[in-house]
């Protein structure tokens, strides 16, 4: 089993009730996500949702890891997540803003 470590990112969305995925595991691949960090770049607070999905969809009820979290103006949220994702998992990100930074330490094992 081969394991390479790489960081994922997206740009958050401008609607808490669209999302984009953040990162997602392949059919043959499995990781572990060691951290997530959110960073507002604007000048006021932003809404943010983070959620664990099976398909690039809006995740479901009692999948989320971060729902209607408030993130400040121009600060950073850091999650130490410890999170396994099996094969063909989603990470689905939305804020109230686009300018929101998610980005996530990945640990791919294959």
């Amino acid at each position: 089993m081969a394991t390479v470590y790489k960081d994922a990112q997206v740009v958050g969305t401008a609607s808490t009730g669209t999302y984009s995925t953040l990162y997602s595991t392949g059919a043959s691949t499995t990781a572990v996500i060691s951290s997530i960090l959110v960073c507002n770049e604007a000048s006021s607070a932003v809404t943010v949702r983070i959620g664990i999905a099976a398909s690039a969809g809006t995740p479901a009820s009692g999948s989320f890891i971060l729902y209607d979290r408030t993130i400040p103006a121009n600060d950073t949220l850091i999650l130490t997540a410890g999170l396994a994702l099996g094969n063909t998992k989603f990470i689905r990100v939305s804020s109230s803003a686009a300018t929101v930074s998610f980005t996530a330490g990945v640990s791919e094992i294959s």
